[in-house]
């Protein structure tokens, strides 16, 4: 098993459809970096949720998955399904977000997600973050579009049922789903767990990666 070093990583950015998507499909990560990484970075673009209650939980949620980082978080007010019609809008606020930036890694929805909103940031994340590494997340919904990942964060001891914690916590508004709870979540993080021989993991998917052997 090959093991990948982020110890460089000083900044991210972030590429979300909905209010509680980095949550859910990163938020053991996020708490990861935000404690081993002084001062990190977090930029941060939402598409849906601006001016209402959604916004306010993921500003707070973000806070409370990043302690201590500094947080750059702008959410827009695109409708909820129909981020796809609005491709050009998304478009600039990608770019704007990687001008007003410099990361080391970026974290998007992964392409084979079924969500129309989803799939339109996974395929806007190269285009504009060319030079960066970009893994894709997964995020848990009752569709079965489940992905076969290639890369795994094994989470520190305890980081899984804290992740679980928070997003119950902090997304009041999403409590009635029949799927957002703390079994759910540790679930898929013990399913990720077992497959990179950790107790709990999150998992990334790969298009590309750049590898130097020594040279330039």
């Amino acid at each position: 098993m090959i093991r990948l070093d982020t110890g460089a990583v000083r900044e991210i950015a972030l590429l979300a459809a909905h209010c509680d998507d980095l949550a859910i499909g990163l938020g053991g990560t996020l708490l990861t970096l935000a404690d081993t990484v002084p001062g990190l970075r977090v930029r941060a673009l939402v598409l849906t949720g601006a001016g209402t209650e959604r916004a306010v939980e993921e500003k707070q949620a973000l806070a409370a998955f990043c302690p201590g980082a500094e947080v750059d978080l702008r959410i827009l007010d695109i409708p909820d399904g129909y981020a796809p019609a609005h491709w050009e809008r998304a478009k600039r606020a990608v770019a704007q977000l990687r001008r007003d930036g410099d990361p080391d890694l970026v974290f998007a929805p992964q392409r084979g997600d079924a969500h129309q909103d989803h799939r339109l940031l996974a395929e806007l994340a190269p285009t504009e973050f060319r030079d960066q590494l970009v893994l894709g997340y997964e995020i848990l919904k009752w569709e079965t579009d489940t992905p076969q990942p290639s890369i795994f964060h094994p989470l520190p001891e305890g980081c899984a049922e804290r992740k679980a914690e928070l997003l119950l916590e902090h997304y009041p508004s999403q409590r009635d789903r029949d799927w957002f709870d703390a079994q759910s979540f540790l679930g898929l993080t013990r399913l990720r767990g077992v497959q990179c021989r950790a107790r709990h993991a999150e998992a990334f998917l790969l298009d590309k990666a750049i590898i130097t052997f020594g040279g330039q």
